[in-house]
């Protein structure tokens, strides 16, 4: 072992060989990054000799230095490689968290890729020749497709939510029916964003049953907002009652410098409900009820980047943009370009709405995956003996958070192969190929719903299954 550790070469010795140079011209580094990770290496395999776990040539040979800068090339490889990773989503879950959410259309890929790979207008008027706010780039197509007065973005609706607590409400009472002060993911509260706020939280009503004079007995000279949150990531049913909106609006219209907040989080700007789809509200419906404000996100239902928007009346969203907060928790210039191209595929109707991915996810006809799923097993089993295959019906899942009880009828694709187990399959999909690919699990089945799946991605995927 001694022997070993000490004919390991010396730092120098390997610096003048070949593949040192080799591995500097081709990674781009410089004599001493590179020095620092071959140091590294020769202590992982000084590790590996002590415990008797290496495997590779004696020390000493030349075999044995081949072995030094072939671990040095995969740990460079690994250490500069990009950890945030394209993804095939094959689950059938449109807006899947754990795998980013919502995929920008390409006029928005377009307008983020252009905004940052150049200078831009971002706080200036070009006419003027003067400063600007960012909060303008966006703001009059929010209103336009709204019909709000003013609106803002932030960088997620958490954000949003807490800006207007703290912004419109700090050590003044906030009423909210108990039944919906919802965690949502990362054990977000809204009864603790609200304390953070410095808002004062009364509860009205119970865990299933809140009543519009639950609201009344509440009100008193201290209530700076009625606020009201959809629960757009989970549903109350049986012996339940809850106050509309349009109830709560009148009420507090009755009442002198009592603002109505609605926590719309999903933010569905696009009306589902023409299509048979889930119940959620469109934001310009809340608003043209006389809502004062509304929150939403911007990567779920409206399908842009993640951001918080925030829509209503001027003079309350003039007082927020000039908070101090405003400034903390706004967004940069890649989020308002994504948006921007977002929402301009909104203002121009129908056709442009089915440019974003979410939406043309969404409302994928059955027909269409029919054939698809139908292409894809035969195109499949005419190139391998290793899968069993079958398609039955399923359905996919909205994600996100967003529409908890909505089923979308779809086609599955089930695998089976001759000699790996499904988790085999999952595993060596996630992390042999390029790029990764998703699927569900069920029982000894491997999972796969063609509705998140573009075109591209199917040949993508098929070549995968291919060489399994």
């Amino acid at each position: 072992m001694k022997e070993w550790l000490r004919s390991i070469p010396a730092v120098h010795e390997l610096q003048n060989q070949e593949q040192f140079e080799s591995l500097l011209r081709d990674n781009h580094l410089d004599v001493a990054q590179l020095t620092k990770h071959l140091k590294e290496v020769l202590d992982q395999i000084r590790l590996l000799l002590i415990n008797e776990d290496w495997n590779g040539a004696t020390p000493g040979t030349n075999q044995f230095i081949d072995d030094v800068f072939l671990l040095l090339g995969r740990n460079i490889k690994k250490q500069y490689s990009y950890t945030l990773k394209k993804v095939i989503n094959a689950t059938g879950t449109i807006l899947h968290t754990n795998l980013g959410r919502a995929r920008l259309s390409d006029n928005a890929i377009h307008h983020v890729v252009e905004t940052a790979q150049n200078y831009s207008n971002l706080e200036y008027k070009l006419n003027e020749g003067e400063r600007g706010s960012r909060h303008s780039h966006v703001e009059a197509l929010l209103k336009e497709i709204t019909g709000a007065e003013a609106a803002m973005v932030v960088n997620n609706n958490a954000a949003a939510v807490y800006l207007v607590l703290r912004a419109l409400a700090e050590n003044k009472e906030v009423i909210v029916s108990r039944g919906q002060l919802v965690e949502i993911g990362g054990s977000f509260r809204i009864s603790s964003i609200m304390e953070e706020s410095g808002a004062i939280l009364v509860e009205v009503g119970t865990t299933n049953k809140t009543h519009l004079y639950d609201y009344e007995k509440a009100l008193n000279s201290e209530t700076a907002i009625v606020m009201k949150v959809h629960t757009s990531n989970f549903k109350v049913i049986g012996f339940t009652k809850s106050v509309d909106t349009q109830d709560l609006i009148r009420l507090t219209q009755a009442s002198d410098d009592v603002i109505f907040f609605e926590d719309l989080g999903s933010g569905a700007l696009f009306d589902f409900r023409k299509h048979g789809i889930g119940d959620e509200p469109v934001v310009r419906e809340v608003i043209e009820m006389g809502a004062d404000l509304v929150t939403f996100s911007g990567d779920k239902l409206l399908g842009g980047p993640q951001a918080g928007i925030i829509a209503g009346k001027k003079k309350i969203i003039d007082r927020l943009k000039k908070h101090q907060l405003a400034r903390v928790v706004r967004v940069d210039k890649m989020t308002l370009a994504a948006l921007e191209g977002t929402l301009i595929d909104y203002a121009r109707g129908e056709h442009g709405v089915h440019n974003i991915p979410t939406i043309r996810d969404l409302l994928v006809s059955i027909d269409i995956l029919d054939e698809r799923t139908k292409r894809f097993v035969t195109n499949l089993l005419q190139g391998t003996e290793h899968f069993q295959a079958k398609i039955f019906p399923g359905t996919s899942q909205v994600g996100g958070g967003t529409m908890p009880d909505v089923q979308l009828p779809t086609l599955v694709i089930s695998l089976k192969h001759h000699n790996l187990t499904a988790e085999q399959v999952g595993r060596k999909l996630r992390t042999e190929f390029k790029p990764a690919i998703v699927g569900r699990i069920q029982k000894d089945e491997f999972i796969i719903d063609l509705r998140t799946v573009t075109e591209e991605e199917e040949q993508l995927l098929l070549q995968a299954l291919l060489q399994l």
